[in-house]
């Protein structure tokens, strides 16, 4: 199974939409566009996990590493969506309780009607 990863930035967030099965082949891709946009100054990140269908230790350190970054620059990482046994995955090692959605953080990305 492949992985791809897209996002988009709007106001200095990005929503992050991950795909396929994220381990230590893949994990580099992540980390790539983690610090493109930690670079540019993006530090508000949402991570959808929707069609993420495996994710290793090598994706929860990516997870944790980007959330550390963001934070040093005044912003957070947060995963949202993920089902099945990434779901799972994040409940047992409890990054879903620390870095699940909540619902003061809107969708850094989301386009508002004019």
């Amino acid at each position: 199974m492949t992985f791809t990863v897209r996002h988009t930035e709007r106001d200095g967030g990005a929503r992050l939409w991950l795909a396929g099965e994220l381990d230590l082949s893949t994990v580099g891709e992540l980390v790539a566009v983690l610090d493109r946009l930690a670079e540019a100054g993006t530090h508000r990140l949402l991570v959808d996990l929707s069609g993420l269908t495996f994710c290793d230790s090598t994706g929860i350190a990516a997870f944790v590493r980007g959330d550390n970054r963001a934070a040093a620059a005044g912003g957070r990482l947060r995963l949202t969506g993920a089902t099945g046994r990434v779901a799972r995955l994040l409940q047992l090692t409890g990054l879903g309780d620390i870095l699940g959605d909540d619902s003061d953080m809107t969708d850094p990305a989301s386009q508002t009607a004019s």
